[in-house]
């Protein structure tokens, strides 16, 4: 196979488009970041070292391994191996790692520190032993104090989330491939891998509920050091499911090594359509933690001196009966989730697709569906829509303008509104808008006479 005639990851579209996704998806709390040994740099007396590396060569020494003719750099499993063929205790091997582990104070790396300034993240999932990860955590978020939950599986005792991770009221650390300790409980070696994966795989010794969480979530795989199989295997594992099968959720591997395997990048272009790669764990982190605090601002505070606006709760997969239906452009998500937490504060329901998927027939199907039974349909106009001459909410528009055809005149249906100051006349709408009264709220703050009268139709309809 020629791998220099393999696509490019980046024709898989990183782009803005997926950068803003990304980050509405993680503001909504639909992402889990799963974190590897590539973000585990640390500051040892002979400068930075990837922590596994300086590990391995400390963990040679302790076990009087002689390292001559073994690959460099060395790593975990090299050591435990030629050990073993030494023939040496395996137990011995996992508490010379933890007191070596006890013996330094290694500050957490700036990437995971960074990656716990996302707030928006409740639930970290890591395939390391090490505690860095919830001392970032603790560091970052709890002023140094262990106020982090860390749940560790092992395949002798089934360790999952205490409740589902929408209802956790702690930040939850979850290794999922063990936790250092003074016994073999946690992965060290391939042979180790081996069996963590098969138990992960059982019927019988799953963590059910973080595994749910993985399959209904977009992941973030940063920094893993998974090889072409286990990452294509890992992915399966996560989503349930056959990867060439449609699914909501995508997924990013954000590595020092996916890119350069040309193989692997080809099966998740060909196979695995929505899981994305980008080249570089740090540089991933930093790109991303950047244009999540570029985004906090914009949660101002309310206008003339009124009470805090309520929090956006994200909508339901499925639209519920009877829902007002809210058709947007994804750049306008912002003002979107203003207008549906004051709507759901004057106990209107709504819905809108959160995930924007934007193709297939089935997609489709599930659309046109809700608009034909949702209770009233609110196209938002803006600058985007007018910027936007091709885009999957003109469909939407279509569809509730053919409901809207069998409604009897002076029904009300359709009721346009505009978050900016886009001119009434020169708006890019059907025609059919144009004729109905598009109603103003900058932002998406609806005015109090907008909600009284939805809430009067509403209750008209009841």
């Amino acid at each position: 196979m020629n791998l220099s005639a393999v696509p490019t990851p980046t024709a898989q579209g990183f782009d803005e488009d997926a950068w803003d996704d990304l980050l509405n998806y993680i503001e909504e709390r639909r992402v889990i970041p799963i974190i590897g040994p590539d973000l585990l740099r640390v500051n040892t007396p002979s400068g930075p070292r990837p922590l596994y590396e300086w590990l391995a060569e400390k963990l040679a020494v302790r076990l009087s391994v002689d390292t001559v003719g073994l690959p460099r750099p060395l790593t975990l499993n090299d050591v435990l191996c030629c050990y073993l063929g030494q023939r040496g205790r395996r137990e011995e091997a996992y508490t010379r790692l933890r007191s070596i582990m006890r013996e330094v104070e290694f500050e957490p790396p700036l990437a995971l520190r960074q990656l716990a300034q996302i707030t928006d993240f409740n639930l970290f999932v890591t395939t390391t032993f090490d505690p860095l990860l919830e001392n970032a955590i603790n560091l970052e978020r709890h002023g140094g104090q262990p106020d982090a939950e860390v749940i560790a599986y092992a395949p002798n005792r089934v360790a999952d989330l205490p409740v589902e991770r929408s209802q956790l009221q702690r930040t939850v650390v979850y290794h999922l491939l063990g936790r250092l300790s003074a016994s073999p409980t946690y992965v060290v070696s391939d042979e180790d891998m081996l069996e963590f994966i098969c138990a992960l795989q059982s019927e019988h010794l799953t963590p059910e509920k973080l595994f749910h969480e993985l399959e209904h979530s977009h992941l973030l795989l940063i920094g893993s050091d998974f090889s072409n199989w286990l990452a294509r295997l890992f992915l399966r594992m996560a989503k349930r499911k056959r990867l060439s099968d449609p699914r909501d959720f995508s997924e990013v591997f954000a590595d020092d090594h996916t890119m350069q395997d040309g193989r692997l990048v080809a099966f998740l272009q060909q196979v695995s359509v929505r899981t994305r790669v980008y080249g570089g764990a740090e540089a991933f982190v930093a790109e991303l933690h950047a244009r999540w605090m570029a985004r906090q601002p914009a949660a101002a505070p309310a206008k003339n001196g009124g009470s805090a606006p309520q929090r956006f709760l994200p909508p339901a997969r499925e639209m519920p009966e009877n829902a007002i239906f809210i058709s947007y452009a994804r750049e306008d998500l912002p003002a979107v989730q203003r207008l549906k937490a004051s709507l759901d504060a004057a106990g209107l329901t709504t819905w809108f697709d959160l995930d924007r998927l934007e193709g297939g027939d089935d997609y489709d199907r599930k659309i046109r569906a809700n608009i034909n039974r949702c209770s009233f349909f609110v196209p938002v106009i803006s600058a985007t829509t007018q910027r936007r001459h091709e885009a999957y909410f003109r469909r939407e528009w279509s569809y509730a303008v053919d409901r809207a055809r069998n409604i009897a005149d002076g029904g009300v249906f359709i009721l346009p509104v505009c978050i900016d100051d886009t001119p009434e006349a020169q708006a890019l709408v059907p025609e059919q808008f144009k004729a109905l009264h598009i109603v103003r709220m900058p932002d998406g703050e609806p005015p109090p006479e907008f909600l009284r009268r939805l809430q009067d139709l509403a209750g008209r309809r009841a």
